[in-house]
């Protein structure tokens, strides 16, 4: 895919005050710890996650892509009467129905004739959205788009907990597909695209690949989907080792077609952006890719794995520490549990801060 007339104006993020480390968590699974005799701090030494942050009991995730979204529009500059589409595209949501966007839509005070739905791709939703947006933009169907979402870890971290102590009849081989989701992290971005007419930055989204791998879609499972009466204490379990060694071999494979699609060669990126994951994941990835770490920005450490917000908001956070400077090749490179991938190339030139 390759866009001429697709900008992108703002990226904006909100993490919540609450800050949960791995030191903390450990100490909530003693009763596991001692009864497999695990050592304190292996948590933190497998994943490189020294903490992450949760909600207030309660919130909901719309509140806060209100929140996030309205930063976006108003760093961006663009009256949101221009702006056509609302894809809201987190895992976490409000309800089955209506859509999450709904809400959004009406808290951001946006134009009735302004088309919104919730996009739903594990940790790549906010980039699907962005694709969507800019088909849209391209087409010439509407000028502005805001894609926008909201992850809450809290529920799943907590239910986890309460499952590992409570199961005695976990081994240490079975409690390594529930690691991945105490590495669960809350937050909350937002991406406004517009078209070449409203930009006011000149940072053009070249295009992109896509790749898909659904041999491989059982690797990372939650539970069941449950409607809105049920229990809602979501589980997941992760067979995460696979599930590193399979994606990177599809983002291997989707790398070079994007490499092909855009005419750039591996010097030409100047800086990236990835989905967070964790030390090992970063580390396999960039080896795969041949790409040096330097030119990276990472996240993790600090807010964990924020399912489909760790890209844009780990974006978002680089931009303001100054990762990116005008001419820059920006690659953004998502991989998702599916197992899916999607890879986008933009052109920077400005921060929508400046």
């Amino acid at each position: 895919m390759k866009y001429e007339n697709v900008y992108i104006e703002s990226i904006n993020y909100s993490i919540p005050d609450e800050i949960v480390t791995s030191d903390e968590i450990e100490s909530r699974l003693e009763p596991l710890y001692t009864r497999l005799r695990l050592p304190e701090g292996r948590l933190e030494l497998m994943t490189g996650i020294r903490e992450r942050r949760f909600w207030p009991p309660g919130m909901m995730p719309g509140e806060k892509s209100i929140e996030t979204g309205e930063k976006a529009i108003r760093c961006s500059g663009i009256d949101r009467s221009r702006i056509g589409a609302l894809v809201h595209g987190s895992v976490c949501r409000d309800y089955l129905e209506p859509a999450t966007a709904a809400g959004v839509h009406n808290g951001l005070g946006l134009a009735t004739d302004c088309q919104l739905y919730d996009v739903s791709n594990a940790c790549l939703g906010l980039l699907n959205g962005m694709v969507q947006v800019a088909n849209m933009i391209e087409l010439g169907q509407i000028s502005a788009g805001l894609v926008v979402g909201t992850e809450s870890s809290r529920g799943l971290v907590e239910t986890t907990i309460k499952q590992l102590n409570a199961d005695t009849s976990l081994t240490r081989a079975k409690i390594k597909l529930a690691v991945a989701s105490m590495t669960i992290g809350s937050g909350s971005a937002a991406v406004l695209l517009t078209n070449r007419a409203l930009s006011k930055t000149g940072n053009r989204l070249l295009g992109g690949v896509a790749r898909a791998n659904t041999d491989f879609c059982h690797l990372c499972r939650s539970d069941r989907d449950q409607s809105a009466d049920a229990d809602m204490s979501p589980l997941m379990w992760t067979d995460s080792e696979t599930l590193m060694q399979e994606g990177v071999k599809t983002a291997q494979a989707a790398f070079e077609d994007f490499l092909k699609e855009m005419d750039w060669q591996r010097e030409d990126i100047d800086r990236t952006c990835c989905h967070q994951v964790g030390r090992a994941h970063r580390k396999l990835t960039f080896e795969a890719l041949q790409l040096d770490t330097k030119i990276d920005y990472a996240t993790f450490e600090t807010l964990g794995n924020t399912g489909s917000v760790a890209l844009p908001m780990t974006a978002a956070k680089g931009i303001e520490d100054g990762h990116l400077a005008k001419n820059n090749r920006v690659a953004f490179l998502g991989i998702g549990s599916g197992i899916n991938v999607l890879m986008l190339a933009i052109d920077w030139q400005a921060d929508h801060r400046a």
